[in-house]
């Protein structure tokens, strides 16, 4: 007598999505199609319009989980503890996601987690004293330098300190001694001595931009 066949786990909206996550986490958002998405869940691609309207709901869907995965501080009484804590959850999520990058702010149909989002960190701004406009101001730049060190970091052609050694090393070698004096230098005294991390410019970049905004705070 055989065993009987496991009960199909049923499809909701919230399976739909964390598929087509997983899906653009291995292959990118590209490849990921609604034949594709229905293949995975072991249903016609037609079956999905039940749980999402069309390829933008899913895709909104989709970004509100990947904003929902990045902490949120509560009960911060230090503005810049708060935004360093956000930002720098934000850089590990969207490592995991790199698909989403550069979605992160085109829906214009955005789910609760990502309104939510906003809403957080333009209230702990305010909370400290900050004025619209400021709050304004200094989210578009947190914002700017996380998703554009996001996309830069992936892209460079190293992964580690020993690959980025042997990339700076055989870049010099093309071009004669002194043609580049500048890169050369650091190339040579930074980026090729041991321990060296491109990781770690995020967090020397982003306190140059706490710096900032803590001072426009203080003459508000």
């Amino acid at each position: 007598m055989t065993d009987a066949a496991e009960p199909r786990v049923r499809l909701n909206r919230d399976r739909v999505l964390r598929v087509a996550v997983a899906l653009a986490d291995s292959g990118g958002i590209e490849s990921l199609t609604m034949r594709k998405l229905g293949v995975e869940l072991g249903v016609e691609a037609m079956s999905l319009y039940n749980h999402v309207a069309n390829k933008a709901d899913l895709l909104d869907g989709m970004i509100d989980i990947v904003f929902a995965e990045i902490e949120l501080p509560t009960g911060e009484t230090d503005w810049r503890a708060a935004m360093r804590r956000r930002a720098v959850s934000a850089r590990d999520v969207l490592s995991r996601h790199r698909w989403a990058t550069g979605l992160m702010e085109s829906r214009t149909t955005p789910g609760p987690a990502t309104l939510r989002h906003h809403d957080t960190v333009l209230g702990i701004l305010r909370g400290a004293g900050f004025s619209i406009e400021l709050a304004a101001h200094a989210y578009s730049a947190l914002d700017s330098y996380i998703y554009g060190f996001a996309l830069q970091e992936p892209s460079l052609p190293f992964d580690n300190g020993e690959d980025t050694a042997k990339v700076a090393q055989a870049i010099m070698s093309r071009f004669a001694s002194g043609e580049f004096p500048h890169l050369t230098e650091i190339a040579v005294e930074y980026v090729m001595q041991p321990g060296y991390d491109y990781g770690n410019e995020f967090a020397f970049g982003l306190e140059l931009i706490l710096d900032g905004l803590e001072r426009a705070l203080r003459s508000v």
